[in-house]
């Protein structure tokens, strides 16, 4: 199956990418390269995507999604895990799961006190906060792993969406005897668009939620125990979102 490679763009230019394009999309060496680790402090995340529970909220009924969420504080070049809450969108940005509190299974602690763990948060933070001046995020975490084990598995069941935050990033963890899962990018108030495939663990995209629309495309089964493990992360200045709804 060919694949169009991801547009992977240059670290010197990634704030300014974010600014004029709304998105940016870094080689696993770059990801590695902005986070001050190695590509084995990366790679050590990657077994406890095998302990994630099960999606008990999809209205599609479908046991196709595994998950953990947490939230954290993120401050200059601090970061504090806050108080285990439920995840919350609105309807105006997630149609098919909004307005639902959704609580999830928190990320395991010895994930978290990875070295691996904090300094990614930090570092895609502290350009967060270069493209937009802010210094003070709340961030949620989120650890997916869709899987083909009954047929088809839907990375966005929502369809093409915001997230209702300023930034969001999302990092493959890796797939595994699949087909599909195509990352798709769409102006929110413009024409153009990109589509590409991240295969390689640790391939990023970093998204301007304001300005940009993304969705993933169903995954198909190419072998047994098909699956694909990506971490989501968001960072939003105004709060959680939810902390304040009805």
């Amino acid at each position: 199956m060919n694949h169009v490679e991801p547009p992977y763009t240059d670290p010197a230019r990634l704030s300014a990418a974010l600014k004029d394009d709304g998105y940016a999309v870094l080689h696993p060496r770059d990801v590695c390269a902005l986070a001050g680790c190695e590509p084995a402090d990366l790679a050590a995340l990657a077994p406890s995507w095998d302990h994630l529970e099960l999606d008990n909220y999809l209205k599609d009924a479908g046991r196709y999604r595994r998950r953990r969420h947490s939230c954290f504080i993120q401050d200059g070049d601090k970061i504090a895990q806050a108080p285990h809450r439920a995840h919350w969108q609105p309807v105006e940005y997630n149609a098919l799961h909004g307005g639902m509190h959704r609580l999830f299974e928190p990320i395991e602690p010895s994930t978290v006190a990875q070295p691996g763990w904090q300094r990614l948060l930090r570092s895609l933070g502290e350009v967060c906060s270069w493209a937009a001046g802010v210094h003070r995020w709340h961030v949620e975490a989120h650890q997916f792993r869709i899987d083909t084990l009954e047929g088809i598995g839907r990375p966005t069941p929502e369809g093409a969406h915001r997230d209702g935050v300023d930034f969001v990033a999302v990092l493959l963890v890796g797939r595994s005897h699949i087909k599909g899962g195509e990352t798709r990018l769409f102006e929110a108030e413009g024409p153009n668009g990109k589509r590409f495939t991240m295969l390689e663990p640790w391939t990023l995209l970093l998204l301007d939620d304001a300005r940009v629309i993304h969705e993933s495309t169903p995954i198909q089964p190419d072998g047994a125990n098909g699956h694909r493990d990506t971490l989501v992360l968001t960072w939003r200045a105004a709060g959680f979102q939810g902390e304040h709804a009805p």
